[in-house]
């Protein structure tokens, strides 16, 4: 990780990450990132809360959707997560840094990809479980969300493919 003035200029790769997400989406983004000499922003999105107030630079101020929900400041990025995404980019000479995001996914990163005029958003497939397809089926998908209102391109890594005559777990046979 890097915090160098010069980044401030670069191209950018936003890549959506998460706690246990394979590394393979990460790994992927940091070669596009090399390959167009960008930087990379990893980026993870707190679902369960709402931005209240966003700034020019990204920075924002925000709440638990829950009121119940204690207000601990989740607007910091995960160090654990962190820590792994050191593990994971270690190495590969790429610059990176970290944001923590609030509420929608797709419309979150979107909105970072704008603020760091990103070359491109990477994400990852959701697994090939049944309780991922009722999950997308009931949210809908980051990746499809993005691809129909992005001007930038959405590159979506697939996480255990199935082969072309496999059926899906979500698809009637």
């Amino acid at each position: 990780m890097t915090d160098d003035a010069s980044d401030k200029h670069r191209a950018s790769v936003v890549v959506g990450v998460y706690p246990g997400q394979p590394d393979t989406v990460v790994k992927q983004a940091a070669t596009f990132a090399s390959r167009f000499d960008a930087q990379l922003v990893c980026a993870y999105v707190n679902a369960g809360r709402y931005v209240m107030a966003e700034g020019p630079d990204g920075s924002f101020t925000s709440m638990p959707f829950d009121p119940d929900v204690p207000d601990l400041g989740e607007e910091e990025f995960d160090p654990a997560l962190r820590e792994h995404l050191t593990h994971v980019l270690s190495g590969g000479g790429v610059s990176w840094e970290t944001r923590a995001l609030a509420g929608d996914p797709a419309r979150a990163l979107g909105q970072l990809a704008d603020t760091v005029e990103a070359a491109m958003i990477v994400v990852g497939t959701r697994e090939n479980t049944f309780l991922a397809g009722v999950q997308e089926f009931l949210a809908g998908s980051v990746a499809a969300r993005l691809a129909h209102r992005q001007h930038r391109p959405v590159v979506v890594i697939p996480l255990n493919p199935k082969g072309v005559e496999s059926s899906l777990p979500w698809e009637a046979e």
